[in-house]
């Protein structure tokens, strides 16, 4: 009985993983996790909350998340996996009234908020692989291995979804690079 309570070994060859480390990884890692959320959800509250879920998940499992080849792509997968859950719930389609709040950001903000209103028109799918594909810059194949569906769904979906983007930034052309 005793030994149900002791933490579990660390993997041989490896010491075991320290909260020193979690919090590190945590500290790094968060800007990143925290921008991959809002590109998902569109909504600033909602990423900080999976963002925050994201971070719990690793620590409660930090000895295993610890041991993983690419560590990045482990909390990317486990925040993906968080928000699709989120999705999945009959909550995640209330709305909250009010005003959202974007942190300033370096590139031109009328740019900005034209890709991700032409971003926000995609269905879910369609824009968590282009989110994936272009700003998580993950390969044809980790999209089709996180989404858990074939690599030719992801290869046409994005190519329809970069066909939709094209249309939708098309008729903002003029206004947006004009010097």
């Amino acid at each position: 009985m005793l030994e149900l309570l002791d933490p579990p070994a660390p993997a041989p060859g490896r010491a075991p993983a320290t909260t020193e480390e979690f919090t590190r990884f945590a500290s790094d890692s968060s800007p990143r996790l925290h921008s991959t959320a809002f590109q998902l959800c569109r909504d600033w509250h909602l990423a900080q909350d999976l963002t925050q879920a994201t971070l719990t998940k690793l620590f409660l499992s930090w000895e295993r998340a610890a041991g993983s080849e690419n560590l990045s792509a482990y909390a990317q997968k486990v925040l993906l996996r968080t928000y699709l859950d989120h999705r999945r719930r009959r909550s995640s389609t209330e709305v909250v009234p009010g005003e959202l709040r974007e942190p300033s950001y370096s590139v031109d903000r009328d740019l900005r908020i034209t890709m991700l209103d032409a971003l926000g028109r995609l269905p879910v799918r369609d824009r968590t692989i282009v989110l994936l594909r272009y700003f998580a810059d993950q390969s044809v194949e980790q999209v089709a291995a996180e989404l858990d569906v074939p690599i030719t769904v992801v290869k046409s979906q994005t190519r329809r979804s970069l066909m939709k983007l094209k249309q939708v930034l098309s008729r903002e052309r003029t206004a947006l690079f004009a010097a």
